[in-house]
């Protein structure tokens, strides 16, 4: 936790200052800046703290936005800061351009309204993957499924773009909906102002889900308030026989208590198509072992943005897409919605839609 204050509070130190030497503005312009800075910073402590759910809609909205966006920003403009650094010690880069330069802030200007506009843009633009699955295992028919995890619905994620989403899954006519946890952000409150449980009963197919850890931190008893309300069949350590497949939902690895996928999978018929719910994708032989046919897991938003998409694919075996253990299939979405500000930068906001059908021998 210490660190997680300590490396943004640096962080802003080192920013702060390179941008108050190289604005070559007057003193209060300046010092203008010092104090936007510092309120967007503020603002990122506020949205992560229980007093943003006493404050106006509008206004929590707003302080969330700004201040989860600042996270983002304020990482770019280190990494620009820092390469100008090395740039100007290895005489590459003016040591000018860095102290009262208009051609320095102009530069970084262009460069950061480039990199977010694209993020953003991106950001909206939802990736429909396609995937094909075959089993051995008897089916009456091939089967539609379309696949999510990381919807974050809260302050930032409100009910219209959540109502964007459904319309795209109901366009595919799937046959189940499986979403992988993550459909809360950190707050049920926006959730049940907006009334956002109705868009989920708009969804044409049966939606089952497992919890993630952000269901956790916006309270289990309002999580579970919010996934009957929205007509959602959660699975938290439960299996549930759909058809020719079972579908097995585990809790979320924030429940230290959680049953272990051996103890889950065991007393399932094995003639059945077994896909698994995993929140987090730790330790992937586990569903390998049991001879699991695909597990659907997400939480790694495969880092949001670049660079830190470099720091998940070192943390997990699978950090984003398809990967397979023998004849146990896996995807790991980086999912369909986001945490925080709305930049997907080297990586997408994606849904799955799977067709699983039996093969002929």
């Amino acid at each position: 936790m210490l660190i997680f204050l300590l490396l943004p509070l640096l962080g802003s130190g080192y920013v702060m200052w390179h941008t108050w030497r190289i604005l070559p503005l007057p003193l209060g312009f300046r010092l203008l800046v010092m104090v936007l800075m510092l309120a967007a910073f503020a603002a990122f402590f506020m949205a992560l703290a229980p007093v943003l759910d006493t404050l106006p809609m509008t206004l929590a909205t707003a302080i969330y936005e700004v201040g989860t966006s600042w996270l983002i920003i304020l990482l770019y403009l280190f990494m620009i800061f820092l390469v100008l650094d090395i740039g100007r010690l290895l005489h590459v880069v003016p040591a000018a351009w860095l102290k009262d330069s208009w051609q320095g802030s102009a530069a970084i200007l262009v460069v950061m309204l480039a990199i977010f506009v694209y993020g953003n843009i991106h950001y909206r633009h939802k990736v429909r993957q396609p995937l094909e699955l075959t089993t051995a295992k008897h089916l009456d028919r091939p089967l539609k499924v379309v696949m999510m995890s990381d919807l974050h619905l809260g302050y930032h994620n409100q009910r219209r773009e959540l109502a964007r989403w459904v319309d795209l899954v109901n366009k595919e006519h799937p046959d189940l909906i499986l979403i992988a946890g993550d459909i809360i952000d950190r707050s049920i409150r926006p959730l049940m102002e907006q009334h956002m449980a109705e868009e989920f009963r708009r969804l044409e197919a049966p939606v089952v889900a497992s919890l993630g850890n952000h269901e956790y931190y916006a309270g289990e008893p309002n999580s579970l308030k919010f996934y009957k309300e929205a007509g959602i069949t959660l699975l938290r350590d439960q299996v549930l026989n759909w058809g020719d497949i079972a579908i097995v939902g585990r809790d979320d690895r924030s429940n230290p208590r959680r049953k272990t996928v051996m103890n889950l999978v065991a007393p399932i018929d094995r003639h059945r198509y077994i896909i698994l719910l995993d929140h987090q994708p730790y330790h992937l032989e586990h569903a390998e072992q049991m001879n699991v046919d695909l597990q659907l897991s997400g939480h790694t938003h495969h880092g949001q943005v670049w660079p830190i998409s470099w720091i998940t694919e070192t943390i997990y075996e699978c950090a984003f897409g398809e990967h397979q253990r023998r004849d146990t299939h896996y995807y790991v979405s980086s999912g369909i919605g986001i945490w925080g500000g709305k930049f997907r930068i080297g990586t997408r906001s994606e849904y799955i839609v799977a067709t699983i059908k039996q093969y002929k021998q």
